[in-house]
């Protein structure tokens, strides 16, 4: 697979997840503007998730039985159609509808990462699978940098007409230069969704499961939680200033792309060890915070880099153990991403509120450390472990 394909699809990851996360940063305006109560300006940001995750359950098995070249153009579309419904909303609704179908449709990234597995040679995956996945990582924290900006000069519309044109854009580009896959569709879809459940059974899918679960629960600890100290007495930070951080975020994570080349020589396990003991580490700069924002600077870097490490070699192993099956074993991983995250987004407000940033520090570390027990459990040994976890 070029390097340039894999770029595109990087591209593709990118804007797609930033469909869901362009609200974040343009929250204040658009719930006043469409007549949102401030109290539940949080339902712009949850209904993009929610529809996310029913996208995971429905739509990302699809990849197993159809030309995943043709679902990544098509769901590119649709995404974009809800973008431009959003941008021209003159009621909450309407916006919510909008942002409720680009949310289902965004989960292109899983199908997406799922066909740059499939189409790379076997000693080429975790390379594509880092490459692929690192537009995720720009999606999700330089997003809300592009967000923020196009707002303050034109408005929290553009936002979502922007992402729209990309979108379409980006829709006929796959087309036009990705090679289609050849796909029986002979399998019954019900069959298909269902087998999900199968995997549950599994020990491999389970224990990449749960470490990332507490994975992206850390990582929604921090992003999730952050804003508020940082808006708040001794640093009284604006939006922008707040959203600075990203870009610390935004370098860790990129630096970790090579993560796929590691597991690509059989380190993917080893690789997951180190990467959440340094993502527990991590959190002795963040707690920082109140007093360093230096320190805050580099924790949020080495936190980033340890949850893109893990994510592409736990991805890599569960595409090797089911080559002809990776859009569904990577949609059922995904939901524990899904899960993990809104956990973490959840609990650090309410132990902020509580506690403080030391609280909230000491749960994200809490997520590590399960992260890491559950890795060191299945390493013990005499534990059996397929062969691609060596």
């Amino acid at each position: 697979m070029s390097v340039w394909r894999r770029v595109l699809l990087a591209v593709v990851c990118g804007v797609a997840v930033a469909s869901v996360y362009a609200a974040q940063p343009v929250l204040e305006p658009m719930g006043r503007d469409l007549g949102v109560p401030a109290e539940l300006t949080g339902w712009i940001v949850a209904i993009g998730q929610v529809g996310y995750l029913a996208g995971l359950v429905l739509l990302v098995p699809l990849g197993d039985l159809l030309d995943r070249r043709r679902l990544i153009a098509g769901h590119l579309a649709l995404t974009g159609s809800g973008m431009v419904v959003t941008a021209s909303a003159q009621a909450a609704w309407a916006a919510l509808a909008g942002l409720a179908v680009a949310g289902v449709f965004a989960v292109v990234v899983q199908t997406t990462v799922a066909y740059a597995a499939s189409v790379s040679a076997p000693g080429e995956r975790g390379a594509s699978i880092g490459v692929v996945t690192s537009g995720v990582v720009v999606g999700i924290l330089g997003g809300r940098v592009l967000a923020g900006a196009l707002a303050a000069v034109w408005g929290w519309r553009s936002v979502y007409l922007v992402l729209a044109v990309l979108a379409f854009a980006l829709a006929g580009l796959v087309l036009a230069v990705l090679p289609a896959e050849a796909r029986s569709g002979r399998i019954p879809y019900g069959r298909v969704v269902a087998s999900l459940g199968g995997l549950l059974r599994e020990r491999l899918f389970l224990t990449r499961g749960l470490i990332t679960f507490f994975l992206f629960a850390s990582f929604g600890t921090l992003w999730s939680g952050m804003a508020l100290p940082l808006a708040g007495a001794p640093w009284q930070l604006s939006e922008a200033q707040i959203g600075l951080f990203g870009v610390a975020g935004l370098a860790g994570a990129l630096g970790a792309a090579r993560a796929g080349r590691w597991a690509d020589s059989g380190r993917a396990v080893a690789v997951t060890g180190l990467a959440l003991a340094l993502l527990a580490a991590s959190w002795a700069g963040i707690a920082q915070l109140p007093w360093s924002l230096w320190l805050l600077a580099a924790g949020v870097f080495l936190l980033d880099f340890a949850v893109q490490a893990a994510h592409v070699s736990n991805q890599h192993l569960l595409t090797t153990a089911h080559p002809d099956r990776t859009s569904s074993v990577i949609g059922g991983y995904m939901v524990f991403y899904s899960l993990g995250s809104a956990l973490g987004a959840a609990a650090t407000t309410v132990v902020f509120a509580s506690a403080g940033w030391t609280g909230s520090s000491l749960l994200g570390a809490g997520f590590a450390v399960c992260a890491l027990a559950v890795w060191a459990i299945d390493r013990r040994p005499g534990v059996r472990r397929p062969s691609v976890a060596r």
